[in-house]
């Protein structure tokens, strides 16, 4: 007689990894993570030399508001900040170290030298830039108080993680990218929906181009469409900016079209105006979207299959790379901490109470973003003017002109962005009715001093560096000339002056 006997221990089933690469790699983004790695690296080159062309007129130790004094006033433990550690101080010429050393980062990212190396090289590299630029927007006040700085300091600490060709890129830091674009675009729809009535009845548009803060060559040619073209134009934005985000999350090639919708949006606000790097990053972020089968298929391989869920399937021919399992661990501890920071910002999205380019906290990290939220329809300038004479008639006066705000009525503007001109910036806020602000005071006081650092930031000075005797600043409103009154005077601009903010003035 035979005994069977029956091995009643639990089955050990070893983890599959195979099975989770679907979910963790994203092998048809290998295009996509070379397009955000160099691009986003080149525009934190413009940002530090953005701030080391302009940093120490504005905010340095002689500025028109002070960095150290700022310090002063600060917690240390506010920010992560290389000026809060200990004692350390602010210097200008620290200030100019670190963006030299932020440029040389970005550098060896553009040029490929990074992606040569392991899986995890981009991590230090972009956090080192993220660090540096975040010890920058920390002590930068209302100079640095815009929207794109958060969100590129939020981008450069996200796309380190995409890792280089000895891993696939991993599919959550591409959802989290796809995230970040689903705030700044639905973020910025919502703000407009829920701020302006001239967005709700479609008239939004009519304004924009001519009262936008710093208006590009294209800016009047946009203008002067007819009113059934900016009612388009406004419709176009909402489509674009209250349901593309929501198609980023399915399937391919869905995604990829919504991406592309917004690529392409995005492509036409650069044409038409001057946002600094707001609307190439934007483009970057929009790549995490679009795979590569898609790309392919619009250079003539034919169409991309459907992925069937969320996420897309390998092209075919892409070599698979197989991550390492700290690779992965790796991705999915940072990515959980993000969704973690998610919840304020998700709950902003669907308040009432909506805030705007709002972070919740001090890393700057998981943002609010939006834009236009009320659409100015009448542009007012202020002109500063001085003269060398302590009696001057009404022709010894002349103007100040701005590299990239409008003044003199005769020049077209200019195409400046993805630079940042900080200072013009500040004075189309200033003009929206924000004058008693300090800084410029301050800046009415360097041009009587015929301070060389701020002389550096105007495009020109009327008395080649001599400092004027007396200034003033008087207040335009202007609006883009007519086809007939250009041709007939060949002014870019109209202008009518509504009053004087500062009477002639000396030192005294």
């Amino acid at each position: 007689m035979s005994i069977r006997v029956w091995d009643t221990r639990p089955e050990v089933r070893r983890i599959d990894w195979n099975s989770f690469l679907p979910l963790l790699e994203a092998s048809d983004y290998t295009i996509a993570r070379e397009v955000i790695l160099r691009g986003v690296a080149a525009l934190y080159f413009i940002a530090f030399l953005s701030s080391f062309n302009q940093f120490p007129a504005l905010l340095g130790d002689n500025g028109l508001s002070p960095a150290p004094q700022f310090l002063k006033r600060l917690l240390r433990q506010r920010t992560p900040s290389l000026f809060n550690w200990r004692t350390t101080t602010y210097s200008d010429r620290l200030l100019r170290s670190i963006c030299v050393i932020g440029m040389l980062l970005s550098i060896s990212v553009v040029a490929g030298g990074v992606q040569l190396g392991p899986a995890w090289v981009p991590i230090p590299v972009f956090l080192l830039m993220w660090w540096l630029y975040m010890s920058i927007v920390s002590i930068g006040q209302q100079f640095y108080g815009f929207g794109w700085e958060s969100l590129i300091l939020e981008t450069g600490f996200i796309v380190g993680f995409l890792g280089t060709p000895q891993v696939a890129p991993p599919m959550l830091i591409l959802l989290f990218l796809r995230w970040t674009l689903f705030r700044v675009e639905f973020g910025a729809g919502m703000i407009k929906m829920r701020s302006d009535n001239s967005w709700r009845d479609l008239t939004a548009m009519d304004y924009h181009h001519q009262t936008q803060p710093m208006p590009n060559p294209l800016s009047r040619w946009a203008h002067r469409k007819p009113p059934w073209w900016h009612r388009s134009e406004t419709l176009g934005s909402h489509i674009i900016q209250l349901v593309m985000p929501w198609l980023l999350f399915f399937p391919q090639p869905i995604a990829s079209i919504a991406a592309t919708i917004i690529i392409f949006s995005q492509l036409a606000l650069v044409i038409t105006g001057n946002y600094a790097w707001l609307n190439w990053i934007t483009i970057l972020i929009a790549f995490s979207g679009i795979s590569d089968s898609f790309l392919k298929m619009l250079v003539g391989s034919g169409w991309p299959g459907w992925g069937g869920n969320l996420f897309a399937t390998v092209a075919e021919g892409n070599a698979q790379v197989q991550s390492p399992v700290w690779w992965f661990i790796v991705i999915a501890v940072v990515f959980i901490w993000l969704v973690v920071l998610s919840w304020l910002p998700l709950r902003n999205l669907f308040s009432s109470r909506q805030l705007m380019n709002a972070s919740f906290n001090r890393w700057h990290l998981v943002n609010a973003y939006g834009a236009f939220g009320s659409m100015t329809q009448m542009r007012r300038e202020l002109i500063i003017e001085g003269t060398l004479s302590t009696d001057p008639a009404t022709d010894n006066w002349h103007a100040y002109e701005f590299k990239g705000k409008p003044g003199d009525v005769f020049r077209k503007a200019p195409q400046v962005a993805p630079y940042h001109l900080r200072l013009d910036w500040m004075m189309w806020f200033l003009a929206l009715g924000s004058w008693r602000q300090a800084w410029f005071s301050a800046f009415l006081e360097k041009i009587l001093d015929g301070d060389p650092q701020i002389r550096r930031l105007l495009r020109t000075d009327p008395f080649d560096g001599q400092a004027p005797e007396l200034i003033r600043v008087r207040v335009f409103e202007y609006r883009y000339t007519t086809r007939q009154e250009r041709q007939q005077t060949g002014q870019w601009w109209w202008r009518e002056e509504l009053g004087t903010l500062v009477s002639p003035s000396g030192l005294e």
